[in-house]
């Protein structure tokens, strides 16, 4: 007899950040670079990590890349024009820097020129600490030029060079006290691997060689994150379906457990899965050949006793996915499935860009494209004020939309 066993449980964990996690809460933080950060591809990764896996945590973010830049500033500025108006002017707590793409001028190694590299890149550091005491740095060592997937244009390639330049910085971040991340490594180990899984959909990684496509600024997001001590764990449940009893949980509420003809329960996360398009071959590539999700994207649900050969997952009444009474013992990561957390997380990484095209807008549309023009200032003012004002509209829906919300979960013989 299949009689109805109710087993009430509420223990949860609030999603906190850990003591370890470079990012705390009222921090601001200003992403600034050369063109990959342009792209707002790392940087965006970056903010719907940290907005869906602490929705509780109130952190700002500022993507202040340019095209062609270099240590000495470039086409929207000198770096002392740059360094003020696209930093400073947004009084953060946090900034990352990664330069060196376009100083190192896609050649050989020359010394005048990393000299230079090294002397702008004292100046920025400098210059940011005077104007901001206490402001926490994180240098990046430059992301790879791809001479992996194709041959270098020269002898020991271009890349070996930006390896070079990302030692200095490297030695840097030891004599000024900087954090310091590898964002050349990790991409070039992957794109290895990939080149060796399909050569072809590889390249497309890093298709110009210089600007990673979505799949590559994935990783380079997971690299960053990895030296902010970002952790994996999405949310973690175990059930005993024999007991039955809610065995464990992390960052999450479970009640109203209920085992009978099927199991269910009721869930509130307090943290959201990454929103990966699994359907993308290269981002399916770059999953294939790095450790992203078991890095960065643990959603494990557990569940130990069950009777039937194989259970559907239902969450919300939408099927989730169909496993084996040993897949389900062994432990499901929802985080690589279509659940309606995963939707929820999409929703917030759009909202994620498009308060970022706004803040484009104002900045590179208004104040940059007007700063030599002989146009009325408070013109300018009040259009990058109203600009500023809309964008912080969309923020307060973005984090609205990562709040916790209630799901309802079953498990059904098959």
């Amino acid at each position: 007899m299949l009689g109805l066993l109710l087993a009430l449980c509420t223990l949860y964990m609030v999603a906190a950040p850990p003591a370890a996690f470079y990012l705390h809460d009222g921090d601001h933080v200003v992403f600034y670079g050369d063109s990959i950060t342009d792209q707002r591809l790392y940087t965006t990764f970056i903010e719907t990590y940290v907005i869906t896996r602490f929705p509780q945590l109130k952190v700002s973010f500022v993507h202040s890349g340019v095209g062609g830049d270099r240590v000495t500033g470039g086409g929207a500025g000198a770096i002392d024009v740059r360094l003020p108006r696209d930093v400073v002017a947004y009084k953060p707590s946090v900034m990352t820097i990664m330069l060196g793409m376009n100083d190192a001028s896609y050649r050989a190694f020359d010394q005048k020129i990393f000299d230079t590299y090294a002397s702008g890149y004292r100046h920025i550091v400098q210059t940011v600490k005077e104007a901001l005491p206490g402001i926490r740095i994180t240098a990046i060592q430059p992301s790879p030029y791809d001479d992996v997937t194709r041959p270098p244009t020269f002898e020991g390639g271009y890349n070996k060079v930006l390896v070079r330049y990302g030692e200095f910085v490297k030695e840097l971040g030891r004599d000024e006290k900087l954090a310091v991340a590898d964002l050349n490594g990790p991409v070039v180990a992957a794109l290895e691997k990939a080149n060796k899984l399909d050569a072809e959909t590889a390249k497309k990684l890093v298709p110009d060689r210089v600007h990673p496509a979505p799949a590559g600024h994935l990783l380079m997001a997971e690299a960053l994150l990895k030296a902010w001590q970002a952790p994996a764990i999405v949310t973690a449940v175990e059930i005993d379906a024999a007991e039955p009893a809610v065995t464990s949980v992390t960052n999450t509420q479970v009640t109203d457990l209920a085992v009978g003809e099927r199991i269910s329960w009721t869930q509130v996360d307090e943290a959201l899965p990454m929103p990966i398009d699994t359907r993308d071959e290269v981002v399916a590539m770059a999953l294939r050949a790095s450790d992203f999700v078991e890095a960065m994207d643990q959603e494990p649900l557990k569940v130990t006793g069950l009777t039937a050969a194989r259970y559907t997952l239902k969450i919300d009444d939408e099927v989730v996915g169909t496993f084996t009474k040993e897949e389900w013992a062994k432990g499901v990561n929802l985080a690589t499935l279509a659940t309606p957390m995963a939707k929820q997380a999409a929703a917030v990484h759009d909202l994620t860009l498009r308060h970022n095209v706004v803040h484009f807008a104002r900045w590179r549309q208004v104040e940059v494209n007007l700063q030599n023009v002989a146009v009325d200032p408070a013109h300018v003012k009040a259009a990058a004020d109203a600009l500023d004002a809309l964008e912080a509209d969309v923020v307060v829906q973005q984090r609205a939309a990562a709040q916790p919300k209630s799901h309802r979960y079953e498990l059904v013989a098959e």
